[in-house]
């Protein structure tokens, strides 16, 4: 057995931008598997409205996280980074490379710096802090925060009720002060946040990603998305907010119920998977740490072996 490639592969971009195709390509040049970074393709079920990597295709790589909860059921990013430690570790002791795929930001961040917060507030904190919150509102947690953590507006938003609560149940439950909690927070590391990596960030021209996007849109609902939909809501699907809202199914799931019609339900979708894309795009040129970027639109021909060298 060959030793373990320990670097992290990861090719990233906005929806529709082409990513499937090329990590297949690449994984089966180089004896890769895929992890899947997409926060949809966990669910069974969800198959036309995610683009979903068809089964010939996962035959032809092997593919992790993909297909490992029932569309009731939550996931969320703390289930997420114990499964893909798992995943890229059974990975590499089989002396293979790891291809991490897939536009789910939050999920992807995952992989280069700490996205889960530690601290366990109990039940007891919980109750106090709502006890504050009920008797004086925001004003009164903000003076209770305060002194615990005199310069606590230096590190949240004080006007953001969520994030004076969070810190407030945080700083009762450790005695830390924001700062304190916040830098803790920076040093956790992981097997994933410790790997190297060589990321690819995809691109295209934003007429050619509209086209595509409506395309794929267009593809979608011939190959059966209303139909998908009503046995996805049969099965609970509207039980898991997570799952129903995401673009493609909540705009379904407003047709089945009728809101509107065939031909404005297709407008809806390719509107919001493009405003989607648009955040995306921003998400990746602000968030993710720097790697190499290629434009398909302007580099239709790319060499991933010439990248990921």
């Amino acid at each position: 057995m060959t030793a373990p490639d320990e670097t992290l592969f990861v090719l990233t971009g906005c929806t529709a931008v082409g990513k499937t195709d090329l990590a297949l390509e690449w994984a089966e040049s180089n004896e890769a598997e895929i992890v899947s970074c997409d926060s949809l393709l966990f669910y069974r079920g969800m198959d036309i409205g995610t683009a979903k990597p068809t089964r010939e295709e996962r035959d032809r790589v092997r593919h992790h996280l993909i297909d490992i909860r029932d569309p009731s059921e939550q996931m969320d990013v703390a289930d997420f980074l114990a499964l893909a430690i798992e995943a890229v570790a059974d990975i590499k002791s089989r002396g293979k490379k790891a291809l991490v795929t897939g536009g789910s930001g939050f999920y992807l961040k995952a992989f280069y710096e700490p996205v889960v917060d530690t601290v366990r507030v109990s039940e007891k904190t919980r109750q106090k802090v709502k006890e504050i919150e009920e008797s004086g509102g925001l004003g009164a947690m903000e003076a209770a925060l305060r002194s615990l953590d005199p310069e606590c507006e230096v590190e949240i938003d004080l006007q953001n009720p969520r994030r004076v609560i969070r810190a407030l149940e945080r700083c009762i439950e450790t005695g830390k002060t924001v700062r304190q909690l916040k830098v803790e927070f920076s040093e956790q590391s992981n097997a994933l946040t410790c790997s190297p990596k060589k990321t690819l960030l995809l691109e295209r021209d934003p007429q050619e990603l509209a086209d595509r996007i409506a395309k794929r849109v267009d593809q979608m609902l011939r190959q059966g998305l209303i139909e998908e939909a009503k046995r996805l809501r049969a099965a609970g699907l509207e039980s898991n907010p997570s799952a129903a809202g995401a673009i493609g199914y909540r705009e379904t799931l407003s047709h089945l119920r009728g809101e509107y019609d065939l031909e404005e339900l297709a407008s809806r979708i390719v509107t919001n998977t493009r405003r989607l894309a648009k955040k995306q795009r921003t998400w990746f040129r602000t968030q993710l740490p720097a790697g190499e970027t290629i434009n398909l639109s302007e580099q239709p021909a790319v060499d991933l072996n010439q990248l990921f060298r």
